[in-house]
């Protein structure tokens, strides 16, 4: 089975369907961080593809669709354009997992959320 990367309308059509999940501050935060899709190199991961989608751009972080693994990532960068080969991530998360991370929430890296240590029922 061979690889393809994604289309930048399918991109778009995920994008849409994911921000239904989202709470209503994360919808308003994707809208004032959000860029139109627009691929980055991600050497030598996505060289294949011509790089990943990035959607969304927030101080020194970026949103992008590994479409090689099915999710979003948030990944550090110096150089716009350029995501470091040491900033590859391989979740498979859904839009409203990895926006958190975007604006550099540490527990978002945990997933989906979970009870304290210790609760018990």
């Amino acid at each position: 089975m061979t690889w393809n990367p994604i289309e930048r309308s399918d991109l778009e059509s995920l994008l849409s369907r994911d921000l239904i999940d989202c709470s209503e501050e994360q919808k308003q935060f994707f809208a004032q961080v959000r860029i139109p899709p627009l691929k980055w190199t991600l050497s030598p991961w996505g060289d294949t593809g011509g790089g990943f989608w990035v959607v969304a751009v927030y101080r020194d972080r970026v949103l992008w669709y590994n479409d090689i693994e099915g999710g979003f990532n948030v990944s550090r960068y110096e150089v716009a354009g350029q995501i470091p080969e040491a900033e590859y991530w391989c979740n498979q998360d859904p839009l409203r997992w990895a926006m958190p991370r975007l604006v550099g929430d540490p527990a978002a890296r945990l997933g989906p959320p979970r009870p304290a240590l210790g609760a018990q029922k």
